[in-house]
């Protein structure tokens, strides 16, 4: 009877939906569906939360609503039993799990109605709930994003009618702490950051050439020694190689009390927990940790940032050996203990190998994998990996998990049972999908969020270049691909560049709304140019949360090409609709007053640099970009 009572509520007040994102709108990920009803809902001091029953997920769910409301409004919004008295002065949120499910919105999907006084919340299961609290938090002021009291009467939401369920059931963030270590703290406010944006996968990257993060009680040198390196700063692979007696101070670990925290922390916001332990590839904390399981014999150590590895146009090769020996029986005995223990610790139903990247010239030089191929009638190195791979997938799956790998298992044959994470490009998830192998689609070009997203002169160096609006066409079912088999997508974090939390938050926002929304909302409904409106108010969010986020969408766009008569010609454009470029040559600095962009320029003789800026009725937007004419005649190919 509540409920209907409710409804009709609603209803009474209902008007005729005006579009499918009402202009005062900006939920991201986009709805499935949204309609704009008249009045709106206020939040005072006499709230609460009604629930029908005492289901825990659904006490859950509301608790954490109450707590986000407190921080900000101070309210005191009780969670209270549907019946149990209350005053007449305050508005009530109304949530409960549907007694029959929804078949349209599935097991994450809920439906959110805002009325004068009232809202009603409702999903199928819990996880829908809390997704449905995410979209009401964002219908509230920008303000009920600060960590500290912002005093107000009453806050108010838009009435409204909301339908909604995600597009893909994978929807995922990596995290590398390998190359530079995250606290445990860190690591929650990562998770905080990633759940407004209704992700459910935080993929771990926990141990790689630069550092060993997770705790094996059975193998304590893997965090006594593989935890540590010599602290250095600058780019890495190109800083001075340590010597012996340099203390080896940075880094760190989890213990398997902190893994346990974090995975509780997680579950409690619907977020699975992915670990990935690298191999055989990327192992040089772990041959430094144990230098037995290497197939070279030597000295080794955790890679402080120095060189260790050449890339060419025909692939890589290693310097130094960073991989486990395939044809060491001593690695699989080492792999069965890691993997006992990580399985112990994480719930969720994969584990991640790597096997990305795995430099094999001197697995060509070794004895030992002459015999090994030669006694399993293996063709090539290729097939010595994937010889190693499927044995690492036994070793998992008797640990009652399944196996995922980098799409560089795919090649000498892939493993019986074994996911893909299609990482180069679409291709390995178009050929893993038709083998009906589960697929995690992230590919690089668009979803590498370690490349730079703006001007490459000022933005921290990387190899590549990702704006925003590339990111936002990424499309996790490829053509060719059996859909069937594509769990969704993910952004991927790779920190060598990234040292700090706020480093790692200005890499992911708002490239990382874009990735929500390509995998949360229908493909039809989602629209650059209104995508950008939401996410300049999703700045204001930002900005009072205290996230860091890059501001390149407003960055001009330089381009460099030569004449027929070799001169320099220099194009500015923009990301985004909406700015004007102004420039100068004279070592000055531009502003509106200066010349506009309107047609290509031509390199002065005698400049030195270029600078540019971009203005938005008046008022700067973008940062000031000095680029010099030397860099200019590079692009340009001029000498």
């Amino acid at each position: 009877m509540k409920i209907s009572f409710w409804t009709l509520c609603l209803l009474s007040i209902s008007l005729t939906s005006v579009g499918q994102q009402p202009t005062e709108f900006s939920i991201i990920p986009q709805p499935v569906s949204i309609e704009k009803k008249g009045g709106s809902f206020e939040l005072n001091s006499y709230s609460i939360i009604e629930v029908p029953d005492k289901t825990p997920d659904v006490q859950r769910v509301s608790r954490f609503l109450a707590q986000q409301l407190l921080r900000s409004t101070g309210f005191p919004i009780r969670v209270q039993l549907a019946g149990d008295p209350k005053d007449n002065r305050g508005t009530t949120i109304a949530i409960s799990l549907n007694r029959k499910p929804d078949a349209v919105i599935g097991a994450e999907g809920y439906t959110l109605e805002v009325a004068s006084s009232l809202v009603i919340l409702r999903a199928n299961q819990p996880a829908g709930l809390f997704y449905g609290v995410q979209t009401l938090l964002q219908l509230f002021p920008k303000e009920i994003e600060s960590a500290s009291l912002v005093k107000k009467p009453y806050w108010t939401v838009p009435g409204c009618k909301i339908m909604d369920y995600p597009r893909f059931g994978w929807r995922g963030l990596m995290l590398d702490v390998s190359r530079h270590f995250y606290s445990k703290v860190e690591v929650f406010r990562f998770i905080d950051d990633m759940v407004k944006y209704k992700y459910n996968v935080l993929h771990w990257h926990l141990t790689d050439d630069q550092g060993w993060r997770i705790e094996i009680k059975s193998l304590p040198k893997l965090t006594e020694v593989g935890a540590w390196r010599v602290p250095r700063v600058g780019r890495m692979s190109l800083m001075s190689a340590p010597t012996a007696d340099e203390p080896r101070t940075y880094g760190g670990f989890y213990t398997q009390d902190d893994i346990k925290e974090v995975v509780q922390y997680a579950k409690d916001r619907f977020v699975n927990v992915l670990p990935e332990i690298e191999m055989p590839g990327h192992s040089m904390a772990t041959v430094a940790s144990y230098p037995e399981l290497s197939g070279t014999p030597g000295t080794y150590r955790v890679n402080s940032g120095e060189k260790f590895m050449n890339w060419h146009s025909g692939g890589f090769d290693a310097i130094i050996d960073n991989t486990l020996g395939p044809a060491n029986e001593k690695v699989y005995e080492f792999a069965e203990k890691v993997f006992s223990e990580v399985a112990q610790l994480f719930p969720f139903e994969y584990i991640h190998m790597g096997g990305d990247e795995c430099a094999k010239n001197f697995w060509n030089k070794s004895e030992a994998v002459k015999q090994l191929m030669q006694k399993e009638k293996l063709k090539d190195m290729h097939e010595v990996q994937s010889y190693f791979v499927k044995r690492i997938e036994k070793i998992i799956e008797s640990k009652g998990k399944k196996m995922m790998g980098w799409d560089e298992i795919l090649e000498g044959g892939l493993a019986p049972n074994a996911a893909v994470m299609s990482w180069r490009g679409d291709k390995g998830g178009i050929e893993a999908s038709k083998l009906n192998h589960k697929v995690v689609m992230t590919p690089n070009a668009f979803v590498y969020l370690d490349f730079n997203q703006g001007e490459a002169t000022v933005e921290p160096p990387i190899y590549a270049n990702l704006r925003l609006s590339k990111t936002y066409q990424f499309e996790p079912v490829p053509e060719g691909a059996n859909a069937a088999m594509i769990l969704g997508g993910q952004g991927n974090l790779w920190t060598e560049q990234v040292p700090s939390l706020r480093a790692a938050q200005y890499m992911i926002w708002p490239r990382g709304m874009a990735i929500a929304e390509d995998l949360w909302s229908p493909k039809e409904k989602k629209n650059w140019n209104e995508f950008v409106v939401k996410v300049e108010k999703h700045f204001e969010r930002l900005d009072v949360a205290q996230t860091k986020y890059a501001r390149t969408i407003y960055d001009p766009i330089i381009t460099a090409k030569k004449s027929k008569d070799s001169d320099v010609v220099v194009t500015l454009a923009t990301e985004i609709e909406g700015l004007e470029i102004f420039y100068s040559w004279d070592e000055t600095h531009p502003d509106n007053f200066y010349p506009k962009f309107t047609q290509p320029i031509t390199l002065p003789k005698d400049a030195l640099h270029l600078k540019v800026i971009t203005y938005r009725n008046g008022k700067p937007m973008g940062r000031q970009i000095d680029i010099t004419t030397a860099e200019l005649k590079k692009r340009a190919g001029v000498k």
